[in-house]
Order: structure tokens, then C-alpha cells, then sequence
């Protein structure tokens, strides 16, 4: 373009000059002067023109690209400690996906474990635990996954998150719980009533260990009345909230969105790491979607919302 100016503003003063006499020639100069002074703003003027609507027409391009990245419905199973993070964290994916609708499906991730077996349709499951996976993927060791069970992409199986099992109570703790060592000491002597998770739930498993660790026994803690149990580890968490228990064994993030005060958290030596993997399953109809959508999930502005809850990012 510049050169195009240059070589205009060139023969219109060849051709201008062409034409004087002598005696004019000053008047002539000013008139040309004039006159390639109009014709470069006009020139400038259009190429400016053409290369903010070649720019606005490649923006408009990419943002149309971005948004038909990807399209559909994208089922995803999740552990229902989850539900306020991961739903954050949908609502961002969709905002950038237009074209793209995530249906979640929150619940103990034994519960979820048996609809995908049953056949529900689904296409992320984030478990909260490695055995309602395990138990889905034909590479587990055959002691878990004893029915051979084959729904898990395992090249797309990965450890998402860590949490922690901790010990919450009712707010202003009316029975003056302090720790998990006095817990057990109160369960041992009947004086207390505990929330727990099914022993099908992963929650409910950690605290099984944890009662192990006590040499406690729970059949027995359940008899007489100190042990009520919950579906999920939300249901734990509403008992604790509505004080219908003395405290309940949860994890920490259910106990922060509730607001539940925390008093102790089981060491690894007690229950062990709580490890959430996550992975497509091989029933799904959109892989590439599934798997952007857990990519997403280990963003940064991802991990934020899930760190800020009590999270430990792992990927």
C-alpha cells in the first residue's frame, strides 16, 4: 500500500509539472502540493479502512471458531461433594462453549458406580474415591473390579483432587467435641452421637478406617445407638448442620460450603489419602468434548474455585 502511494504521488507530479509554463510554474507547485497532500489523506484514510475491517473480520472469524470448539450434551457423574465446585466450574466451560450443555449427576460415587453399571448414561464420572473406579475399569486388579467391568478410557484416568475426612460439628458444639481422640474415648463409652457416611459411600469408608484405627467396633457402635448413617456426605453434612447429631465425619470442603465449624482432620496414618480420580468412560458419544471438558477442570482458573473450597489440585 505504501508503495501504491508513493508511485501515485509520483505521477500526479510528473503529469502536473508536465503541463506548466515558466510563468506559472510557483503557482503551479503550490496547486500540486495542494493536491498530493488531499490525495495521500485520502489514500491513508482507505487504507486504515481496509485494515481495521480485515482486523474486525479475523476477529469475528476466531470468535466463531471458539465457539463451534465444541458442541453438545456432556453428561458427567460426579461425587457429591463436588456439586458446588464442579457446577462453578460447568457454568465457566459453558460460558466459553456456547454450543455445549453439561448435565451433572451428583451422588455418593457408590450410588453412581452402580447406575453406570446399570446402564445410565454418562460420559465424565469424577469418583471420590479409587474403588467406584476401580471397580469400572477392566485394568484394576481383579480383587476390585471383580466383575470385570469395562467403562473406563484408562489413557483418559487421571488423580484430580485430594480432600480431606475431618471431624465437624453443630455450631456452638453443644457437646464440646475437640478431636478425633475424644471422640473415640466418648464412642467407647456411649456418649456420643456420630453421623457417618454408608459403608458404600467413600466417605463412609474413610471413617470405617478411622474406627479401625480406634480399635472401635462399628456394628456395635450402631446398636446401641451412638452411629447414624447418611446416603452421601451431603446428607452427613445436613445432620451435622441441623444439629440432630453431637458431629459427623465429612470432608472438609462439604464442611466449608456448610459452614460447619471443623475441630480435627484425620492423618494419612488413619484413612489413608482421599484421592478423586476422574476419567471419560467409554460409553460416552463425545470423547473430544469430555475430555476438554476435565482438561478444563485442571485450569488454573479452575483450580482456583476448587483451592478456594479446601481442594488440593493434583493435576
Amino acid at each position: 500500500m505504501k508503495k501504491i502511494l508513493a508511485i501515485l504521488l509520483a505521477l500526479v507530479m510528473v503529469f502536473a509539472l508536465a503541463g506548466c509554463s515558466s510563468t506559472d510554474y510557483t503557482a503551479q507547485l503550490d496547486g500540486i502540493a495542494d493536491s498530493l497532500e488531499s490525495v495521500q489523506e485520502t489514500l491513508e484514510t482507505y487504507i486504515a479502512a481496509e485494515e481495521t475491517a480485515a482486523e474486525e473480520e479475523a476477529a469475528e472469524e476466531a470468535a466463531e471458531a471458539a465457539e463451534s470448539a465444541y458442541s453438545g450434551e456432556l453428561i458427567v457423574f460426579a461425587a457429591a461433594s463436588m456439586t458446588e465446585t464442579l457446577t462453578e466450574i460447568g457454568d465457566l466451560f459453558m460460558e466459553a462453549n456456547p454450543d455445549v450443555e453439561i448435565v451433572f449427576n451428583f451422588d455418593s460415587s457408590g450410588t453412581l458406580k452402580t447406575q453406570i453399571e446399570e446402564g445410565a448414561d454418562c460420559d465424565v464420572f469424577i469418583s471420590a474415591g479409587q474403588k467406584q473406579m476401580d471397580q469400572l475399569d477392566i485394568t484394576a486388579d481383579e480383587s476390585v473390579n471383580t466383575d470385570g467391568l469395562d467403562f473406563v478410557i484408562s489413557e483418559t484416568r487421571f488423580d484430580i483432587l485430594e480432600n480431606k475426612v475431618t471431624l465437624a460439628v453443630p455450631e456452638g458444639n453443644p457437646a464440646g467435641i475437640e478431636s478425633f481422640d475424644q471422640l473415640a474415648e466418648l464412642l467407647a463409652a456411649g456418649d456420643v452421637f456420630l453421623a457417618m457416611g454408608n459403608e458404600d459411600v467413600p466417605v463412609g469408608q474413610y471413617t470405617q478406617l478411622i474406627l479401625e484405627y480406634y480399635g472401635l467396633d462399628e456394628e456395635e457402635l450402631a446398636s446401641s445407638g451412638c452411629i447414624t448413617y447418611g446416603s452421601n456426605v451431603k446428607e452427613v453434612t445436613t445432620q451435622v448442620s441441623e444439629a440432630t447429631v453431637d458431629c459427623g465425619i465429612i470432608y472438609a470442603t462439604d464442611a466449608y460450603s456448610a459452614g460447619l465449624t471443623v475441630v480435627d482432620s484425620a492423618t494419612a496414618e488413619m484413612c489413608g489419602q482421599v484421592i478423586y480420580p476422574a476419567a471419560v468412560l467409554n460409553i460416552t458419544s463425545n470423547q473430544e468434548l469430555a475430555e476438554a471438558f476435565l482438561e478444563f477442570c485442571t485450569s488454573d482458573e479452575a483450580s482456583a474455585i476448587l483451592e478456594a473450597v479446601g481442594f488440593t489440585p493434583l493435576a
